[in-house]
């Protein structure tokens, strides 16, 4: 019977009204009591809606790691879908920028922002006992990526040719003292991506996550990605918690070993590489930074380093330019420092340069900046610009000095 024709029949006789309504209220009750029994298999496939969401920090923009983009949630995210899947969780994200290093995680994780980072380093140094760790997802490192007809064996099939290092990188410590090897100085992989797209180097020995992402999205796969391994080449890399979470990270391991294939398509997805790496020697003060995504440290423009070297008196004579200082410094510097100098954190605040140093604070500037301290995590800027580039910082630190009071 059409509705038009119910409709009609209502009007006419009250009591087929009321023995629909009977009807009506029949056929809801079997579908409110039909409901749950609907229910169940699509929560068995996916969330326990008793169990809580398992949160995760992400970078929203660290391709191929993570992306707030749905269509490419990046490897990391994937790999933490997939785990919260096995455990019958839903997932909420966390997003903060990755390359605060090791303060990101204190500021998520450890500040119980969420419960779980993926592609932690597995290494004894990282910020442990406060960070717990799941078994092994992964390992990554450097690589070589060259055309798919070179034979990139080892380091011996280097020799005469161009190759794009990134700067104060485990790659550039290994080749510093091969002089039968050309070396091109980098700040990024995309930089050593590029300028072997553009024909400047033969090979580049960049970090592979990213080589191996730009490939796949960027070069048309027409390079080969071998993984590396030796000393500060390679590591593990897995889910981080925090350590009140032993009881979550238990729960993680338990169900890892079933993801194994699923993680392997993922990271065949990315175009990662994780195939069996070839060895390649001792690397002399091998260093990675200690950022969300166990990237190594890449930072600011290419420049060559055979550039001589002024000392910091000399250099400090000449006043410089503080729009362009500007202009360095957010593409360099504020990584760590914050964009326009703009930076919370006390300790790494330079607009209290002047306040900390007074009349020293020039001399502070060159030595810190032009020599790096690497104990404290500054690398030694000298060999990537060149004194007139810092000048041009240091005056634009001047401009954004805070002179209201002492420190």
């Amino acid at each position: 019977m059409s509705v038009s024709c119910i409709a009609r029949n209502e009007l006419r006789t009250p009591s087929r009204n009321m023995r629909l309504d009977r009807a009506i209220r029949t056929v809801l009750l079997s579908a409110l009591l039909m409901a749950p029994a609907l229910m169940v298999p699509a929560l068995a496939a996916g969330a326990d809606e008793t169990k809580p969401p398992l949160r995760l920090c992400a970078d929203p923009t660290n391709l191929p790691f993570s992306s707030d983009d749905p269509a490419k949630p990046g490897l990391y995210l994937e790999i933490g879908h997939a785990v919260a899947q096995k455990l019958g969780r839903t997932v909420s994200t966390n997003w903060y920028k990755s390359y605060f290093g090791k303060r990101t995680v204190r500021e998520t994780l450890l500040s119980k922002q969420c419960d779980a980072m993926v592609g932690l380093p597995l290494i004894d140094d990282f910020m442990g006992p406060a960070v717990i760790f799941s078994k092994p997802i992964a390992h990554e490192g450097y690589a070589l990526v060259g055309g798919k007809d070179r034979k990139l064996a080892g380091i011996d099939d280097l020799k005469g040719l161009r190759v794009a290092v990134q700067y104060q990188s485990t790659p550039q410590n290994l080749l510093a003292l091969r002089d039968d090897i050309q070396k091109v100085t980098v700040l990024s992989p995309e930089e050593g991506m590029a300028a072997l797209d553009q024909g400047k180097v033969d090979i580049a020995f960049i970090w592979a996550p990213v080589a191996g992402w730009l490939n796949k999205t960027s070069s048309g796969d027409k390079y080969q990605i071998v993984s590396t391994e030796g000393d500060g080449l390679l590591w593990a890399t897995a889910i981080g918690f925090a350590k009140a979470s032993g009881a979550l990270r238990d729960e993680v391991d338990a169900v890892l070993p079933s993801l194994a294939p699923e993680i392997s398509a993922l990271f065949a997805k990315y175009g990662v590489p994780d195939g069996a790496p070839v060895k390649f020697g001792q690397a002399t003060q091998a260093t990675a930074s200690s950022t969300g995504a166990a990237e190594p440290a890449t930072v600011g423009q290419a420049a060559s380093t055979e550039k001589p070297v002024q000392t910091a008196a000399i250099a400090a004579d000449t006043k410089g330019d503080a729009t362009a200082g500007r202009e360095v410094f957010n593409g360099t510097c504020a990584h760590c420092h914050g964009p326009d100098a703009v930076q919370a954190e006390r300790k790494i605040d330079l607009r209290l340069l002047k306040k900390r140093y007074a009349d020293d604070m020039e001399q502070t500037f060159w030595k810190t900046v032009h020599d790096g301290r690497p104990a404290k995590g500054m690398p030694a800027w000298k060999d990537v610009f060149s004194d007139d580039e810092l000048r041009n910082v240091y005056a634009y630190l001047q401009s954004v000095q805070d002179t209201g009071g002492s420190d």
